[in-house]
């Protein structure tokens, strides 16, 4: 049976596996999916021994675009949108879709449709069971070779694709390309809806779930349903209490790694590496950066259907809706009080525990919460946020 992690992996190495043969095609290497090496093998053999062949080489198009270019020595094909190169037609047409959306190659069995054949090879195999390619180190088995020249490296620990710009290292060659669009900036994902354009076809995927409200992965302890199999499974901890991410710092505990990321940099450091260019404000998290700039914009894409009131980012939805359905879903191990969300639930712990993990820089006294170590630093800097606006009459004797 397929789990929904499965799914999402092989929906990211779709993604990732089309940058592979862009990044192939502008080198001269190898031109082809790699995941379907395998599956293709006894049709691949036929044409290796053809090709000696000019006239059999029109059944493979790859095959005859290569041995022209090498007659003519003609210039490579150009994407009219981003002006990438290409050394083939087919891989210039396979781009083209990404700017189109045009999916020709459907699957038979459940209807899914793929930009390229390759692709469509590698998904049959999630009907048919097939993993054909297996770990000569521990005997796993994988329905494709990207998945398993991926889970070789751990084995090895090699990251062999290193950027030019940053000189962040990777394991694969389409992680390194999914990673370079940082720096040049291109999406060439796009939604048709609304027209948010994205660097991956998986991150377009998890988008166009805001638009049509789709959660297929429920709960089976409260029901709860998600858009996101992680977000089901992080879900899932709030019940279990399991908190596999721990700070080397300080040891808490953590459900989820980003939250411990974030808990490491507000807590621990200083560091603000993302800041707004409106004000100036600095934050951890790229997300929060974007929620914040909302501010400025005025921006409010998430709106409650009860009572149509809208809100910068989802999670303060979903907080919301709790208000209307009377909703505590987390709940105290010690007294069993029920809270709307998680950071509440955390606050009112520490009355338990007698954790006060904010303290004052300048006179080291500890507090509950941040809020009140805000509060406390304006003694020492003398700031009053609140001025009294009535002006005093002068009183003549």
């Amino acid at each position: 049976m397929l789990t929904p992690t499965d799914e999402e992996s092989d929906h990211q190495l779709l993604s990732l596996n089309y940058h592979v043969a862009e990044s192939q095609d502008q080198k001269g290497g190898k031109h082809g999916d790699s995941g379907s090496t395998k599956t293709a093998e006894p049709h691949q053999h036929n044409l290796h021994h053809e090709s000696t062949s000019h006239s059999n080489n029109v059944d493979n198009p790859n095959l005859s675009e290569m041995h022209c270019d090498t007659h003519t020595g003609k210039q490579p094909l150009k994407c009219d949108t981003f002006g990438k190169d290409f050394k083939y037609t087919s891989s210039l047409e396979t781009n083209m879709r990404t700017h189109t959306g045009e999916e020709p190659f459907a699957c038979k069995t459940c209807g899914r449709a793929f930009r390229n054949n390759g692709h469509l090879v590698i998904h049959m195999r999630r009907h048919t069971g097939e993993k054909s390619f297996a770990c000569k180190s521990c005997g796993k088995a994988f329905r494709n070779n990207g998945h398993l020249v991926r889970h070789m490296r751990t084995h090895t620990g090699e990251e062999s694709f290193a950027c030019k710009s940053c000189g962040k290292a990777f394991r694969n060659n389409g992680h390194l390309a999914r990673h370079m669009m940082t720096h040049t900036g291109e999406k060439p994902y796009s939604c048709k809806t609304c027209g948010k354009r994205f660097n991956q076809m998986s991150s377009l995927n998890s988008h166009m779930r805001t638009h049509t409200d789709e959660k297929a992965y429920s709960c089976k302890t409260c029901g709860k349903t998600f858009r996101f199999p992680s977000n089901l499974k992080h879900h899932i901890r709030c019940h279990t209490g399991e908190k596999p991410h721990s700070c080397n710092k300080c040891g808490k505990r953590f459900i989820q790694k980003s939250a411990l990321n974030y808990h490491h940099t507000r807590t621990h450091t200083d560091e603000r590496p993302y800041s707004c260019n409106k004000c100036g404000k600095g934050f951890i998290q790229k997300s929060a950066l974007n929620r914040h700039i909302r501010i400025h914009t005025g921006e409010k894409p998430y709106s409650c259907k009860i009572c149509e009131k809208g809100f910068t980012h989802e999670s303060a939805l979903n907080r919301h809706t709790r208000i209307h359905t009377g909703e505590k879903p987390y709940s105290c191990k010690i007294c069993e009080k029920g809270f709307t969300h998680e950071s509440a639930l955390n606050r009112h712990t520490r009355i338990h525990t007698g954790e006060k993990p904010y303290s004052c820089k300048k006179c080291k006294k500890k507090f509950l919460r941040n809020s009140n170590l805000k509060s406390h630093m304006r003694t020492h800097t003398g700031e009053k946020l609140h001025h009294c606006s009535t002006e005093v009459p002068d009183i003549k004797e």
